[in-house]
């Protein structure tokens, strides 16, 4: 029952994709009223940001298959992540089904439950340590990208919503935000041993974002400064979490990925 959940909302979250990128409906990026373009708020990462989606579903579709093999079947690690898997998927899908229609404050609701059910997941694969190299990459990878840049695209999100409702976000709330962004991000890497995949995915949005405003528009050097420190600053807590799980060989961890 859970390897067809985890198959089922698999080609839901496809469904959603294509609505996502236009086929079915409009780009993202053009509803609701272009409020989620990466032109439209100070928050807003630079364009090519988002091809870490083309990444994350690739591993995505790894993943899925990789719970189909008989080694998986009776797996307890997979049988702890199945089934919030599965709500990952749904979750993205209704994402990008409810910005088609224009409900920009829902959507924030959104994408905040569905960076709640990657943290969940994350842990629950932190406090069981990974079988080898091939699940690493095909399950924690998978994963820790996936919460990396949703947490990136949380702060993205509720500044496209302040803007539908003309609220801003202004220089201050921008940095407010990408801040807020950056501690969640940093209490999650102490939390989980400083997983590189959450970090790098994390770091590549706000990158992004300081990419955006110093070079591109809508144009603002301090909310870029900030922006470009967060991402050295969550590079570097998850460089120190490596370092001192090399100092404490004794305490046995998962492979941090």
């Amino acid at each position: 029952m859970r390897q067809v959940w985890v198959s089922v909302t698999y080609v839901i979250g496809i469904v959603g994709v294509l609505f996502g990128v236009g086929v079915l409906g409009e780009r993202v990026e053009e509803s609701p009223g272009g409020d989620l373009s990466d032109d439209a708020t100070l928050l807003a990462p630079d364009g090519p940001a988002f091809s870490i989606w083309s990444l994350i579903y690739l591993l995505l579709t790894a993943y899925v298959i990789y719970q189909w093999l008989p080694s998986q079947t009776t797996s307890d690690r997979q049988r702890r992540v199945g089934w919030l898997a599965g709500w990952t998927l749904l979750l993205n899908a209704a994402w990008l089904l409810v910005t088609q229609a224009g409900w920009i404050w829902l959507s924030v609701l959104v994408i905040v439950a569905l960076a709640l059910v990657l943290a969940t997941l994350l842990f629950r694969l932190h406090v069981d340590e990974s079988s080898g190299l091939t699940e690493t990459l095909v399950v924690d990878v998978t994963f820790g990208l996936y919460l990396g840049w949703v947490l990136a695209a949380t702060g993205a999100n509720i500044g496209a919503a302040l803007s539908s409702s003309d609220l801003g976000p202004g220089r201050w709330t921008a940095i407010g935000l990408i801040l807020v962004v950056t501690i969640v991000g940093a209490a999650l890497l102490r939390l989980f041993g400083g997983r590189i995949s959450i970090a790098a995915a994390l770091t590549w949005g706000l990158f992004w974002i300081a990419y955006g405003r110093l070079f591109d528009e809508p144009a603002d050097t301090a909310v870029g400064a900030v922006a470009g420190v967060c991402a050295l600053i969550i590079l570097g807590i998850a460089a120190g979490s490596q370092h001192r799980r090399k100092d404490q060989p004794a305490q046995p961890h998962p492979l941090a990925l």
